[in-house]
């Protein structure tokens, strides 16, 4: 394997929106924001739906509230009337 082609792991920190739980694992992306765990850096992950809030992993029905999202979306590209 030839050095310095591949991209370096990093600690990341993803967190779950709907049910308020966070994750611990690694990979090779970055974000901007970042959380200590046990004095460790880890970059933060923000996601709407992961696997313990997925209705595949669950086994419930769980509304994700995306209409905040929408009806922004819609207000700021409605045409003016």
């Amino acid at each position: 394997m030839r050095k310095g082609i591949h991209p370096t792991n990093h600690p990341v920190c993803y967190s779950d929106v709907s049910t308020g739980k966070k994750f611990i694992s690694k990979s090779t992306s970055k974000s901007k924001k970042t959380e200590s765990f046990n004095d460790v850096d880890h970059f933060l992950h923000v996601r709407d739906v992961t696997m313990d809030s997925h209705p595949a992993y669950t086994g419930e029905k769980r509304f994700v509230d995306t209409a905040g999202r929408v009806e922004k979306f819609q207000s700021k590209f409605s045409r003016k009337r």
